[in-house]
């Protein structure tokens, strides 16, 4: 039968906006689920990381699948990013690899070594050619103009490093999140060291899951820990603006559905200086949750969007529309779309739109749960 779901749960919060769902698409008929969702920045594509190693390519508009990068990765895909027409995908198997999405064949690979698990990636400096790759306790640089390794960071993290982020307002400045609790910045502009370019050390304490930039400037941000914890850093002098221990029983005590089980990830609007944290429950609903921290006040107010009746398990990935970051409607009313171990994509609509061209929705949505699921969920890969 066909997933859409109109009709919206009377007892949730009457004051969110409820979004209907248009589509939900099976990425396959396997035992696959999906890690995440990443737009090409003219919205004319998105790509799709799924746990069978491969990467599928979408229209965000129209939900149609038009391609896939595949055949390469031997273990798990950590992190995808788009650069233009090129995909970049870093995996497990310790390579980062390069797809033109035109044609969905591979154009380069970086090999961070043997036995090594590459998590994250990011590019910057200041000309926008320098690659940093987190790895098991490691951060490795590379020159994308001719891929060679320049630099090894192997003394700021005793383990692996989930997450590395270069400094949108600052390229030479890095950011770095690991497992062992630290957020470390780097200057990254000449010779880099350990012991000569590490500029802060912030302890969160506890095992770091995802971080994120955010603020009018980039000067802050934000962290989501293995055990749903959220905190908010001031990067430039690496204080502490508030620490939200108790995330998932406030969310949780914010709206009537179930418990907040788990968060997703946060989204910043820059248009409104608004950043949200986004919260799920173990079936499947979603919940876009305030997090206000000013003036010694720290709450995380009743959901603003909630995304009530797509998912069936855990969800994995949000693409919020460029719509909701910068009010530019190019996308027929799609609020965005949600992946998950159900192995579904789900779209959301931010409007009722009654002109929508159901033709391209599957007939065929099968439920299936992968046999093999991974027990914890709260390992970053």
């Amino acid at each position: 039968a066909n997933q859409q779901h109109t009709n919206e749960p009377s007892d949730s919060n009457t004051s969110s906006k409820k979004f209907s769902l248009k589509n939900t698409i099976q990425t396959n008929f396997g035992d696959d689920y999906v890690f995440q969702i990443v737009p090409k920045e003219d919205w004319t594509s998105m790509a799709v990381s799924l746990s069978s190693n491969t990467v599928k390519l979408y229209s965000p508009v129209t939900g149609q699948f038009v391609g896939e990068c595949s055949g390469r990765h031997s273990d798990s895909i950590n992190q995808i990013l788009f650069f233009g027409n090129v995909l970049h995908s870093c995996s497990s198997d310790g390579t980062i690899r390069t797809w033109d999405t035109r044609s969905y064949q591979q154009v380069s690979c970086l090999n961070a070594g043997p036995s090594q698990e590459v998590f994250s990636f990011s590019f910057g400096g200041s000309d926008d050619y320098l690659l940093a790759a987190g790895c098991k306790s490691q951060i490795l640089f590379w020159d994308w103009r001719n891929k060679k390794q320049v630099a090894c960071l192997e003394e700021s993290h005793m383990e692996d490093v989930t997450q590395v982020h270069f400094v949108p307002d600052q390229k030479n400045k890095l950011v770095s999140a690991s497992i062992d609790g630290l957020i470390c910045t780097f200057d990254t502009s000449g010779e880099i060291n350990d012991d000569d370019h590490l500029e802060s050390v912030m302890n969160v304490g506890t095992s770091i899951g995802k971080v994120g930039l955010f603020g009018k400037k980039y000067e802050k941000l934000w962290c989501l820990t293995h055990i749903e914890t959220l905190s908010i850093w001031d990067l430039n002098d690496s204080r502490l603006e508030a620490n939200f221990e108790d995330a998932r029983p406030l969310a949780s005590n914010s709206w009537a559905l179930d418990q907040v089980d788990y968060f997703v990830d946060c989204h910043y609007s820059a248009v409104d200086d608004n950043l949200w944290v986004i919260g799920a429950t173990n079936s499947g609903n979603l919940g876009y949750f305030p997090v206000a921290y000013s003036g010694g006040m720290r709450s995380i107010l009743s959901p603003e969007a909630v995304l009530h009746g797509g998912h069936t398990g855990v969800v994995r990935s949000v693409l919020a529309s460029p719509t909701v970051k910068t009010g530019l409607n190019q996308t027929n009313g799609v609020f965005g779309w949600t992946g998950g171990e159900d192995g579904r994509l789900c779209c959301w609509l931010s409007d009722e739109s009654s002109a929508i061209d159901h033709s391209w929705i599957s007939t065929s949505l099968v439920e299936r749960y992968p046999k093999n699921r991974k027990k914890s969920r709260h390992r970053p890969y």
